[in-house]
């Protein structure tokens, strides 16, 4: 209760701040010493639903008529021009209480019920968004595909806490996130301790280097051919490079045979925790607000991993088995037999990007695809048009053509281009 408390009160303090800096441009940061102003950035929002146009004009969630609060509900109203300072300002006035009933969002200007597809559509949203490099929020490792915290972001922890409260409002509320963390992240939530064998998943280069360390035998000794010291450097948001010490006085310790160990401990502890220590507590600050309890030290990091972004294990018999159409299609329609002969003969990665067209994320839910309720629905006869998909409400769009090779083709150029949210 004490920390629910703190954070909640921190995200009211951050949302004046914001509101404050929103009267003279540009985003407030609260970090550690008090407040700055962060750099420019692009403005927010995505090209899913109506127009951007609509959004931009949008008047702001206190002013737009739609009621702030309900008995049965979580009322969130966002602009798609203002999505992060919308949520941050929706989630941090909501009182616990209001956090646990089912969320019901409104994208303010336009119409429509949420029954489900906005509340996905806002999660997606949400995540592809603070997910760009603009946002400076993480960093995107190559070599495992994930993402994780930036160290040297200047970004406030407001951002931070927001991330992690929308994670737990998306578990409590069964939406599957398209996000990638490596398992290290669960594993810390979870007050698990992390080290070399997380750092050789997610990093495994930088693994492999401390590891070559560890077993060099010579020919020369450790100091003469690594030449390292207790330090490590790091690029910041600028561009520049800065270098930080591992311990105390450690520019001017020369990494030995004696002390290689401690140095390799240092720098993946530096790596791993040190580093991003502030902005990956704010993160699990929020996260514990709706998702703290003894039910959570029953989970393993894997289980925890899975109820976020959903099982990595793709059933598309099952999937086609769970599928219902509509526009005058059955199961038994030329063209639905010809679209899933087509996505079963897909590479697997393929066939991942056709799940993320047709529903927003490449991974299954709990229970597997045949738990997905998804929809193919007839967008007029035979055409050029490619196939679109409305991501939010699991809809496949397939115009009734004429060959399944001219399906196949068309379907593949979808599959690659697609981009955006709502209607893809």
């Amino acid at each position: 209760a004490g920390l629910q408390t703190e954070a909640r009160l921190t995200m009211h303090e951050m949302v004046q701040k914001s509101r404050m800096e929103q009267m003279f441009g540009g985003i407030f940061r609260l970090g550690d010493g008090g407040g700055a102003v962060a750099p420019s950035r692009k403005p927010e929002g995505g090209n899913g639903g109506n127009s951007d146009a609509a959004s931009c004009s949008a008047p702001s969630p206190e002013n737009c008529g739609v009621e702030s609060h309900h008995p049965d509900a979580c009322i969130i109203r966002i602009r798609r021009s203002r999505l992060i300072q919308d949520a941050l300002a929706e989630i941090a006035r909501q009182n616990h209480h209001d956090l646990h009933k089912p969320l019901k969002v409104t994208f303010i200007g336009e119409e429509g019920v949420d029954a489900g597809g906005v509340k996905k559509e806002f999660f997606q949203l949400l995540c592809e968004t603070v997910m760009q490099p603009d946002y400076d929020l993480f960093v995107y490792q190559e070599e495992s595909r994930t993402y994780w915290f930036n160290g040297q972001s200047l970004e406030s922890e407001a951002d931070f806490m927001l991330i992690g409260l929308v994670i737990g409002l998306a578990i409590y509320n069964s939406v599957i996130l398209d996000v990638h963390f490596p398992l290290c992240l669960y594993k810390k939530l979870l007050g698990q301790n992390v080290g070399m064998k997380d750092l050789e998943v997610m990093q495994p280069e930088i693994a492999r280097s401390l590891k070559k360390l560890l077993e060099w035998k010579g020919p020369g000794s450790v100091s003469d051919v690594f030449c390292f010291d207790f330090t490590i450097d790091q690029g910041s948001t600028f561009g520049e490079v800065k270098t930080f010490e591992l311990k105390p006085g450690g520019a001017s310790i020369p990494v030995t045979e004696e002390n290689r160990r401690e140095y390799v401990d240092l720098y993946v502890d530096f790596l791993l925790n040190e580093s991003i220590r502030t902005q990956f507590n704010a993160f699990k600050r929020g996260f514990l607000l709706l998702a703290d309890g003894p039910v959570l030290r029953l989970f393993r990091p894997q289980e925890l991993e899975v109820l976020v972004c959903g099982t990595p294990h793709l059933d598309f018999k099952a999937l086609e088995g769970n599928a219902k159409y509509e526009g005058n299609y059955q199961a038994d329609s030329k063209v639905v037999q010809w679209l899933w002969t087509v996505v079963n003969e897909m590479s697997l990665e393929d066939k991942r990007k056709f799940l993320k067209f047709f529903t927003g994320s490449d991974r299954a839910p709990i229970g597997g695809l045949g738990r997905l309720t998804t929809i193919v629905q007839r967008a007029g006869p035979d055409s050029d048009r490619l196939p679109t998909a409305h991501t939010c409400f699991n809809t496949l769009l397939l115009p009734e053509y004429g060959s399944r090779g001219k399906l196949r083709t068309l379907l593949h150029t979808a599959i690659q281009n697609a981009a955006g949210f709502g209607l893809e």
